[in-house]
């Protein structure tokens, strides 16, 4: 190794150290490390010269430097970087050009011209025949999703990696391809079977969710939904109530002051002023308890239903108010009828459910215009005693 390999080697373990992202979980001095061992793994089994050795071993060191700047293009910020560097220690241009050449053989596209070009693809591929092979794999799939460039699940990334080894990937040195073949045809063979694993382990979670499925009673999903869907209008139409319930009390504790404090003063002539206000307030508070009464005030209905409207299936036996009128026996024999016949029974959850919603839509109705008024009136009537108190 030249005096000048080591600087650079030194160089750029230190630039990556202190410049690379820290996403870059995959293209790091660990894989830089490697590219160059598997580097000089080829050189030592074949004819190189010196001059030659030391531009691989550069291009090695330096041929992802330029992911301290960038994804897209890092093999032209790593030609400038190694570029920058060797013009620095006085390497010379022709070698320069190679070492150039070298890196930018590594982008993926790119096919190698020179027994150089194939010697640096072959190093910077060689982890496809390496033991640690799954770990780089997995760390450059984390890479990519860290970076927000792809994000793969384990079985697509699996498909994937086979699919590129088995028939993209080539080897271009005579060493890689005796070497290097057989382990990278031995990690083909281990994806395959963790590939045909995974897809037995899908088939079980998929048999396991259709059984599941299956064992779910429609039924039972239905009465949940009509239990849920009831249980919701009842807290909606008690919320109305209580909301109602609030009107009403604030607007008679208006009224009670009202009665005790503004009227007995109506009595004088000289608070005539105060009488066209206090009827206005008056008016507004009234008007609210009157809408908050009604908001809250319970429907009637004839409690009673005769054999042809349960034959027919017309009356809704789940509401009190179609049965409260009829004798025991009468409803005992309507209800088993009802229980007999599903149909009847969803039917008449239905129209239970349909008429609830008609009354929650009418007291909420009233219920914003009670809240309309009573805001109106709180204005107007401040206004109307200010306006009165200024013309005094």
């Amino acid at each position: 190794m030249t005096s000048l390999v080591e600087k650079a080697s030194k160089y750029v373990q230190q630039l990556l150290q202190e410049e690379l992202p820290s996403n870059c979980l995959y293209h790091n001095f660990t894989h830089t490390r490697r590219v160059f061992k598997s580097t000089k793994e080829i050189i030592e089994n074949s004819a190189i010269s010196e001059e030659d050795t030391e531009i691989l071993l550069l291009t090695a060191l330096f041929h992802d430097t330029g992911f301290v700047k960038c994804n897209d293009g890092h093999e032209a910020e790593s030609v400038n970087i190694a570029t920058a560097f060797l013009k620095e220690h006085g390497f010379a241009d022709d070698k320069l050009e190679k070492v150039a050449q070298c890196i930018m053989a590594t982008q993926m596209e790119a096919s190698p011209e020179t027994k150089l070009d194939e010697i640096i693809r072959d190093a910077d591929a060689s982890h496809f025949a390496k033991d640690y092979f799954q770990e780089a794999s997995e760390f450059l799939r984390l890479e990519l999703k860290l970076k927000g460039l792809a994000e793969y699940s384990k079985t697509k990334w699996l498909a994937g990696n086979i699919d590129l080894l088995r028939n993209t990937h080539t080897y271009y040195t005579d060493y890689a391809k005796k070497h290097w073949n057989p382990k990278k045809e031995e990690n083909i063979l281990t994806m395959e079977a963790q590939q045909k694993e995974l897809k037995g382990e899908k088939k079980v979670k998929e048999k396991k969710l259709k059984a599941k499925l299956k064992s779910v009673d429609p039924e039972k999903a239905i009465q949940s939904v009509f239990r849920v869907t009831l249980r919701n209008h009842i807290k909606l139409s008690d919320i109305a109530d209580t909301k109602a319930n609030i009107l009403l009390s604030v607007n008679a504790i208006i009224i009670s002051i009202a009665l005790s404090n503004l009227i007995p003063k109506l009595d004088n002539p000289s608070n005539s002023y105060l009488i066209v206000p206090t009827i206005i307030f008056l008016l507004f508070t009234v008007t609210s308890i009157v809408l908050s009464v009604l908001a809250t005030r319970p429907n009637v209905t004839s409690g009673k239903f005769t054999k042809e409207d349960v034959n027919n299936k017309k009356v809704n036996l789940l509401f009190f108010g179609n049965f409260h009128q009829m004798s025991l026996d009468e409803f005992n024999w309507a209800m088993t009828e009802m229980l007999n016949d599903k149909d009847y029974i969803y039917s008449s959850l239905t129209k239970d459910l349909y008429f609830l919603g008609l009354v929650l839509q009418k007291k909420y109705k009233i219920l914003r215009l009670t809240y309309s008024i009573f805001m109106t009136g709180i204005i107007v009537s401040v206004v109307a005693f200010a306006i009165a108190f200024m013309t005094i």
